[in-house]
């Protein structure tokens, strides 16, 4: 929407009686109130009001100020599965001003940066979800108990059994102006991906939150569970959130080369990106893998399936899914980040440790083609390819060391991420899981 004027005839039309004002807290949760289509031009002046105390990671105590979420009329749209409902996308403010806390408004910082040069950076997120079950037990299963292949991964049966789920969802996307463009079945049991065209980093992420909220309630409506969960499974594959990425000047895909020597397509300013990426990537991994359940994807070894599909390896490889960065000719595939990262901050480190690639003139050293899985510990360290941090706690401890990445993010951000995120560490260590109970119970 261009004016307020455009947007009360789009309510009017589509008999839209409340909008979501809509943001997300320190973990990419959609946190919204219903405000009254009249009352539109409140959202885009003063906000919507919330306590702020009462939002994750906003740095706001029970006696502090109230966090405003202003709208950003450019957002504005239906919820197809919610009759009568609209969602606008929404920065917080607090005291007047655009919040340092708050995600969108951090990405929003480094999009300024690439602007100063006349550089947009493009994403293509690609969300991969498990539709799920509970027992009597309260046992997880995949929803269709007959999804039970070894190897799923493109499975017809798969696509058939789960089709009523991903028409209503593909349906809903594409009211709202996402280019659908194909839909699978992964390498779990239950697992789908469902693929639209990539646009600008913020509208990127905006449309990513809205797909988590169409997913989840469109599944909750029919009686199931759609998961984003890094890894719900021991033994499967888990899901990502894979992040295409180039820079245009408006006109060019400033990441592709032809002239590349290397046939991968890539300019010098791709590979300077690049290498600010791997430079990074410890630390990327507490923004991009952000649960103590994000390592459990990001292992060492094999699946049921032949494949994690997850990176473990700090590297790059053309084509290669077995590397953290896949080079599909011209652009960069960032295979880190997961199902449970907050979109926002995910792009944000990127940028950051990006240009800093750019500005220290990185170069990213030898790709690797061959298969990463297979890698003893002396090949890893002959060919000198690092490993990513294994649990949350290695990761937090790489991002407390990453200035880069601290600065790009905020400094009173940062810390309200580290100290929310170590207390999920501890709470981790401190639970007796069933695995120990039946390891130790009678172990002596």
């Amino acid at each position: 929407m261009n004016s307020v004027v455009e947007a009360r005839k789009f309510l009017d039309t589509n008999q839209v009686k409340y909008i979501f004002a809509q943001f997300v807290d320190i973990h990419g949760a959609a946190k919204v109130k219903a405000v009254p289509a009249s009352h539109l031009e409140d959202i885009l002046t003063t906000g919507a009001g919330f306590a702020g105390g009462a939002i994750w990671g906003m740095g706001i105590q029970p006696n502090g100020p109230d966090y405003m979420a202003v709208g950003d009329l450019s957002t504005l749209g239906l919820v197809p599965w919610q009759p009568g409902y609209a969602r606008i996308v929404c920065d917080g403010h607090v005291n007047g001003k655009p919040y340092h806390y708050d995600s969108r408004v951090i990405l929003k910082h480094q999009i300024k940066r690439l602007e100063e040069q006349g550089w947009t950076m493009n994403t293509g997120l690609e969300p991969e979800f498990s539709l799920l079950r509970k027992d009597e037990h309260g046992h997880i299963d995949p929803y269709d108990l007959t999804d039970t292949l070894q190897k799923p991964c493109y499975d017809y049966k798969g696509i058939r059994r789960n089709s009523a789920f991903l028409e209503k969802l593909t349906e809903a996307l594409i009211a709202v102006g996402m280019d659908v463009y194909q839909i699978d079945h992964e390498d779990s049991n239950g697992q789908f991906e469902v693929n639209y065209t990539y646009t600008d980093c913020l509208k990127s992420a905006d449309q990513y939150v809205m797909f988590k909220m169409a997913a989840s309630e469109i599944a909750n409506e029919m009686g199931l569970i759609c998961s984003f969960m890094p890894k719900p499974f021991s033994n499967r594959p888990g899901n990502g959130m894979h992040m295409h990425i180039s820079i245009s000047d408006g006109k060019t895909n400033l990441f592709q080369d032809d002239s590349d020597p290397s046939g991968l397509g890539l300019s010098k300013l791709g590979y300077h990106f690049l290498a600010g990426i791997l430079a990074h990537a410890p630390a990327l991994a507490a923004i991009a893998a952000p649960t103590v359940n994000s390592y459990k994807r990001l292992v060492v070894g094999r699946s049921l399936s032949g494949a994690t599909w997850a990176p473990a390896y700090i590297s790059y490889g053309n084509n290669n899914r077995s590397t953290m960065v896949r080079i599909p000719y011209g652009r960069l595939e960032l295979r880190l980040p997961d199902g449970s990262c907050n979109p926002y901050l995910a792009t944000a480190a990127v940028i950051a440790a990006g240009l800093d690639g750019v500005k220290r003139e990185l170069m990213p050293g030898k790709g690797h083609d061959e298969n990463l899985y297979d890698f003893s510990p002396a090949e890893l360290k002959k060919h000198k390819i690092g490993i990513l941090p294994q649990n949350l706690n290695e990761a937090l401890d790489a991002l407390e060391k990453d200035s880069v990445i601290c600065d790009a993010l905020g400094a009173g951000f940062t810390q309200e991420f580290l100290m929310l995120k170590r207390m999920e560490w501890v709470d981790y260590m401190r639970h007796v899981s069933d695995w120990e109970v039946n390891r130790y119970l009678e172990f002596h």
